[in-house]
């Protein structure tokens, strides 16, 4: 199953522009993240693929044909939602069973397919059980398991682990990755998770003001940032940023000379580098101000203090200084966006 989308534009009637031209495409077989902010657009992407909301212009193509002004239930896609909407009343077999119940399918096919559908989610010993005497987590594979037994060609998540505790997330978010290699459908994932897009998709689309920030697979979103936005809205803790100027061929920050491999323009621009990028020195080129110290058992963040911006390092090692001293470091990678927020380094 391929979907292509093509210059998806959304305005609403007040003249907030939810999408603006969104150009995508992903091949057969391959998981899809959709990350950004809160309105950034992404649900709003989600429920025009699904059908559920028109947009302004633009085509969408599943497996070749034109689905654009097709209903949502001519579209052959299968939908999880946020909040489960499973039928309280409904035992489990009757809550996967409910789509083919619908289009009036013979008892033993609906059946075969809710036993087989349950065996591949591991809830084949719940399927009398009511939505209530479940977890959260054989709630959310429920719902998964009624979007499945419609045989879709596309999957759709909307935010499906956000009402989750942290460690149920972790673990669905095994399953969900699991179960889409079993079945192999193309799929595609909203959330505002960077986590759940860095660890499920086989690649990310960065979303915000309804415009794709870039299009990549995981490594390169986090490693290659196309933009400034993008550095910042991926990696915990967020990317250390620090503004410079360039005049005369001269940096106004001691972090950066312009030297000749960098040959930069005279302008602003913001100097970037990870917090696992800074290695502690006892000779470090730069120096800082250490105030603060956080231990998450496997390791270190410090917020450190320089040239009137904080830095966070990130590091295995244990400084023995105390808060308010000095500390310093180098950083051995780092990216350079212009006044636009464009990479140019």
């Amino acid at each position: 199953m391929s979907l292509k989308l093509t210059n998806i534009s959304k305005k609403y009637p007040n003249g907030v522009e939810a999408l603006k031209n969104i150009h995508l495409e992903i091949k057969d077989g391959e998981f899809l993240a959709l990350v950004g902010p809160s309105g950034c657009g992404k649900s709003t992407l989600l429920k025009i693929i699904a059908g559920l909301e028109e947009m302004n212009s633009g085509k969408i193509e599943i497996n070749g044909i034109d689905k654009s002004n097709a209903k949502a239930s001519d579209r052959k896609i299968g939908m999880v939602f946020q909040n489960y909407a499973l039928y309280p009343h409904l035992s489990v077999f009757d809550n996967m069973a409910f789509p083919l119940n619908i289009k009036k399918e013979d008892k033993k096919t609906i059946t075969e397919k809710v036993n087989n559908i349950s065996k591949i989610l591991e809830l084949d010993t719940l399927l009398d059980r009511k939505p209530k005497e479940l977890s959260g987590g054989q709630r959310q594979r429920v719902a998964l398991g009624r979007a499945l037994i419609k045989e879709p060609d596309l999957f759709l998540f909307d935010e499906p682990l956000s009402n989750l505790d942290a460690k149920l997330r972790n673990s669905m978010r095994d399953e969900i990755v699991t179960i889409h290699k079993k079945i192999g459908i193309s799929s595609v994932y909203v959330t505002h998770d960077q986590v759940e897009a860095m660890t499920m998709a086989d690649r990310i689309a960065v979303i915000n003001k309804g415009e794709i920030m870039q299009f990549d697979t995981p490594f390169n979103i986090y490693n290659k940032p196309a933009n400034l936005f993008t550095a910042e809205f991926i990696g915990s803790p967020k990317i250390n940023t620090l503004k410079f100027k360039i005049e005369n061929n001269e940096s106004n920050s001691n972090m950066i000379s312009n030297e000749n491999d960098l040959n930069l323009q005279d302008g602003e621009y913001t100097l970037a580098f990870r917090p696992e990028n800074i290695e502690l020195n006892s000779d470090g080129k730069y120096k800082a101000k250490l105030i603060k110290s956080e231990f998450y058992g496997n390791e270190w963040i410090y917020t450190c203090e320089i040239e009137d911006n904080k830095i966070k390092i990130k590091s295995t090692n244990a400084i023995n200084s105390a808060l308010d001293s000095f500390i310093t470091f180098n950083y051995n990678k780092y990216l350079i966006f212009d006044a636009n927020g464009d990479l140019v380094s």
